[in-house]
Parts: structure tokens; C-alpha cells; sequence
């Protein structure tokens, strides 16, 4: 096929594409907790069920296998963030054709180490997919190689437009919108032409990193954008510019496009975790959050949503952050900074007005002898809740600020409350009390009120354990009253008065 193929062409080319060597017609599952909470039916298009864990390997071998022989001997390369790698290293060690990847030097390692075990020659080449591609059209006219486009090829985009044919053969019933996510926009646009080839009144909606909007903003504009940056966060869909032919399409058949945050797309991750126990990569929930702000803009119930699931190709380490977002981007945990008296007891009289809300965390130092200012965060049903919760602490004449959409401060403040403090007669130690909802009230009740807190840091990891780190201003006179009071708590405590680290970064 070639560039401005018509709607026939693509159809046929897409009933006829050659995937089922290497990929698998994968499952359209219904989402339960996801239907349930957005009042429609969601159906998920399980592609991180596939062989490498995405897509891409369709596109890629429907256009290699489409290669002369002689094309096949001297080689393939092709430049990738890791799926669309994945499948030109697989295509290439079925079809014996060697591949050569030039793949950004940020690509996740899973996915560098997996293109590697399929036989491929690894180039780790400049900061973002763009710089990549730009290193290997200069390796394919060196060492006359076939480029493989990651999507910016007519035979690329029918391979995935097999993804649109099997939703419709596995879902006879109607649609009301089917949600892609969108890099280059391959995936989009082999999916798009062939659903409004045969069911033109199915809502095709495009969705984009707000980081990461080339498609958005080439269709506003009328003609292809490229941005001065883009966001990695979702690398499989990091890309400056969209393909000629994907926009052509998507220009022709998108309907809409839905823009959505990092928190989002973390909390889009849970959600795909709560409804299929798998893990997804960021671009492989984007589909699901940018269907869940969809759905809230319209207010729509009563509907058919698919959302592609396009890859789950993820760094471990990587979901400790996931994690962390998660709550925020499901407004399931406010983030506010509240200011209390600087005296005894007065740590418990604020956790009493919080309720047995579950605390996710709890960070102050000393500064002013008169006031305290604590960082919290706090588990919350839905954002109308954090709004009730933060007018009952006003009305109890305590000032707050809410810090749910404060990026500084929910990126490094939160890591950065305290520092020195001239803390008279202070001694610090570190407990561990039964994690659990209200445990952390609980823990300040059982702590006397003769002595003032002067350092406080709690965060909730989700583990059986509680960890508080605690300061504690107490008279030389009075550390005997200190220790019985502690063993009569009765919780696991350890003095870290001497630890190094608190007289280098604590102690003033």
C-alpha cells in the first residue's frame, strides 16, 4: 500500500493483513468494577495479552512480511521506545532477517533487554523517539537497510487496524465510542478507518498525554505539529510529531480527542489492576483515562465503552510511583497543609477532628514556638468529601491549604518538610505500631500529653507495619518518666538520638 490509500484500500488491506504468524486475537473483556463506577459497560481490548506484551508486533510484521527477499537478507532497522522494537526483533527472527534498533537512551530496561533476547542489534541514540528515528534513517541509507516506521507506513497501520476487526467480530452488539491512545498515531488510524469503513456511527476518540499532545494539537491546527518537548512519563506514546498518513486518517475519521495528566494515567493503571489483576504500562491505560474524563465531561451512563489496553511492557520500580499517584489522580487522597497550635496535645485534638479517615501521611518539624504547620494526606471517598473535610477543619479554627493539584508540592515538599530546628531538649525515636485504619490515631492517643512533639513523619506504604519517626522535647530530668511511659506503650521503639543522619540533617 502507499501513502493516501482510500477507505477501500485500507479495509482490504486490513481483512487481509498478515499478523496471525506471530500475533494472537486477543481477549475483549468486560471490566466490571470499571462499568459499575462509570454507569456503562467497558470492555477492555486486552493487547498486553499479546506474545510481547503489545500491539506493535502487528504492524511490524505485516510490513516486513510484505519485504522482497532480497530486502530481507540485507536487513531491517528500525528506531522504537521498546514495543514497536519488540516487534521488528520478533518479525525479523521469523522472517531471518536481521534488525537493528535504535532505541532512545531512556527506554525502560525491560524493554531494551527484551529486544535484545530476540536476536536484535541494540543502538541506545538520543533523549526522545524523534532523535532515535533521526539516527536510524542514517543507519539504513550507511548500510542500505529497510526502515521500518513505527507508524508512519500504510502496511504498518493495516496490521493494526486487525485490532478494530476483531472487536467488531467479538462484539456483534452496538458501540458507543471505542478510546485508542495515541503516539504517532498508527494504532489510531488502522483502527479508525476500518471502524468508520463499517460502523461509521461508532465515536472514535483519540487520547493523549496533556505532556505529549501532538495528535490534539495537529488537528486543531489543521496541519502536523511538533513539539519543542514531550513528556516521558507514557514513553510508548512520546512522540514530537504524528505520522503524514496517520493524520491524514485521523483528520478524516477521529471524532474527538481527550487530553489526560500523569495522576490520571496512574490512577487509570490501579484501575485496570482492580478489573484484570495485570499490570499495564502508562500508555497502556491511557485508553482508560481518557474514558473515565470522557465520561465525566458528558456525563454520559447506560453506554458501550472499548478501551485498548495497548501494552504492559513496565519497569518495576517504576510502580512505586504509579502507586503514589494513583489516589491523587482518583481524587481518593487530599493532600492539604494545615496549621495547629504548637503545644501538647495538640497533634491528637487535630487527628480527632480528621475522624477514622485513613491517614497516608503526616509530616511536620518544629519552627515556630507558637504554631505548627503539618503536611497531611488523607484517604477520601471523592473530591465533594475532601471539600467537606477541609471546611470542618476551617469551621474548627484550623487555617488549611489544599495541595491535591500542587505539583511542587506533591513531587518535593511533601519529601522536604522539616530540616533543622533548634529543638530544645529534643530526642528522636522511631516506632512500629499494627498498620490498620485509624491506626495512626490510636498511636497518638496512647502518647502523653506532658511532652511536646516537635517532629512527626508518618507515611502510609501500604505494609503491615506502621513507621513513625518521632521527636520528642523532654527535660534531661525527665527521660526516666520518658523511658517507663515507652515501655508501657508497648509498641517496638528504638532511640535514634545519636543516628548520624539526625545530627546532620535534623538537629540544629
Amino acid at each position: 500500500m502507499k501513502h493516501g490509500a482510500g477507505e477501500r484500500d485500507y479495509l482490504e488491506a486490513i481483512l487481509h493483513a498478515n499478523v496471525y504468524d506471530v500475533a494472537v486475537e486477543t481477549p475483549l473483556h468486560e471490566a466490571p468494577r470499571l462499568s459499575d463506577r462509570l454507569g456503562s459497560r467497558v470492555l477492555l481490548k486486552r493487547e498486553d495479552s499479546q506474545p510481547l506484551f503489545s500491539f506493535k508486533l502487528r504492524g511490524a510484521y505485516n510490513k516486513m512480511s510484505r519485504l522482497s527477499a532480497s530486502a530481507l537478507r540485507r536487513g531491517v532497522v528500525a528506531a522504537s521506545a521498546g514495543n514497536h522494537a519488540q516487534g521488528v526483533a520478533l518479525a525479523g527472527q521469523r522472517l531471518s532477517a536481521a534488525a537493528t534498533i535504535v532505541m532512545p537512551v531512556r527506554t525502560p530496561q525491560i524493554k531494551v533487554d527484551a529486544v535484545r533476547e530476540l536476536g536484535a542489534t541494540i543502538v541506545l541514540e538520543g533523549g526522545s523517539y524523534d532523535e532515535a528515528e533521526t539516527e536510524a534513517r542514517r543507519i539504513a541509507r550507511r548500510d542500505r537497510l529497510t526502515f521500518i516506521h513505527a507508524y508512519d507506513d500504510p502496511d504498518v497501520i493495516a496490521g493494526q487496524g486487525t485490532i478494530a476487526m476483531e472487536i467488531l467480530r467479538q462484539y456483534q452488539h452496538p458501540i458507543d465510542a471505542v478510546f485508542v491512545p495515541v503516539g504517532g498515531g498508527g494504532l489510531i488510524a488502522g483502527i479508525a478507518a476500518y471502524m468508520k469503513a463499517l460502523r461509521p456511527e461508532i465515536l472514535i476518540v483519540g487520547v493523549e498525554p496533556v505532556d505529549a499532545n501532538s495528535m490534539e494539537r495537529a488537528l486543531r491546527a489543521g496541519r502536523r505539529v511538533r513539539l519543542a518537548q514531550v513528556g516521558q512519563f507514557a514513553d510508548g506514546v512520546a512522540v514530537g510529531q504524528v505520522g503524514v498518513e496517520p493524520f491524514r486518517l485521523a483528520r478524516r475519521h477521529v471524532d474527538e480527542m481527550v487530553l489526560v495528566d500523569t495522576d490520571e494515567i496512574c490512577a487509570a493503571m490501579k484501575d485496570v489492576f482492580e478489573d484484570t489483576r495485570a499490570i499495564v504500562e502508562p500508555s497502556g491505560a491511557l485508553a482508560i483515562a481518557g474514558m473515565k474524563r470522557h465520561v465525566e465531561r458528558r456525563q454520559a451512563k447506560g453506554e458501550t465503552l472499548v478501551a485498548v489496553i495497548s501494552g504492559a511492557n513496565v519497569n518495576f520500580d517504576r510502580l512505586r510511583f504509579v502507586a503514589e499517584r494513583a489516589e491523587l489522580g482518583e481524587r481518593r487522597e487530599a493532600v492539604f497543609a494545615a496549621t495547629i497550635p504548637e503545644r501538647p496535645g495538640s497533634f491528637r485534638a487535630f487527628c480527632r477532628l480528621l475522624g477514622r479517615r485513613n491517614i497516608t501521611e503526616f509530616n511536620y518539624r518544629y519552627d515556630d514556638p507558637a504554631e505548627a504547620h503539618v503536611f497531611v494526606g488523607v484517604e477520601v471517598r471523592d473530591q465533594a468529601e475532601t471539600g467537606r473535610l477541609l471546611a470542618k477543619l476551617e469551621a474548627s479554627g484550623i487555617p488549611v491549604l489544599d495541595l491535591s493539584d500542587n505539583e511542587m508540592a506533591k513531587l518535593h515538599v511533601r519529601h522536604l518538610v522539616g530540616g533543622r530546628a533548634h529543638a530544645v531538649n529534643e530526642v528522636l525515636y522511631r516506632f512500629e505500631f499494627p498498620e490498620r485504619p485509624g491506626a495512626l490515631l490510636d498511636f497518638l492517643d496512647t502518647l502523653a500529653e506532658t511532652w511536646n512533639i516537635s517532629l512527626f513523619h508518618y507515611r502510609n506504604h501500604g505494609a503491615d507495619y506502621g513507621r513513625v519517626l518521632v521527636g520528642i522535647q523532654v527535660p534531661p530530668a525527665e527521660r526516666g518518666a520518658l523511658r517507663d511511659f515507652l515501655h508501657r506503650l508497648g509498641y517496638p521503639s528504638w532511640d535514634e538520638s545519636r543516628n548520624a543522619a539526625y545530627r546532620l540533617f535534623l538537629r540544629g
